[in-house]
């Protein structure tokens, strides 16, 4: 009876990490556009930009997060940013202020 408790606790244990392990998604930023334009995604969850571009630069900028722009991303960088509260989250380049975009966090 023990034994049987034992694998039982193990299993139960094996399905709440499996059932609460976050995803990486993946927004390309690609001919002047971040793809897609809006993504939703789950408290936790981590999106990764990669610019596919063959030789423009990009950023990626939250201001309700971040007061100064971040960095550049030239073609083949990544950024990438975990949302852990719920909400709407509209960004863009800044660079180039007609590329917008809005991650939506269940």
């Amino acid at each position: 009876m023990k034994t049987y408790q034992t694998l039982m606790a193990g299993a139960i244990s094996l399905l709440i990490t499996f059932s609460v392990q976050a995803d990486i998604v993946e927004v390309s930023i690609y001919k002047f556009e971040f793809i897609p334009k809006i993504i939703s995604i789950k408290s936790g969850d981590t999106i990764v930009w990669v610019n596919k571009e063959k030789r423009q630069y990009h950023n990626v900028w939250f201001e309700q997060f971040d007061a100064k722009q971040p960095d550049y991303l030239f073609p083949g960088d990544r950024y990438e940013r975990t949302f852990n509260q719920s909400g709407e989250f509209p960004y863009r380049c800044g660079p180039h202020p007609e590329m917008k975009a809005t991650v939506i966090v269940e």
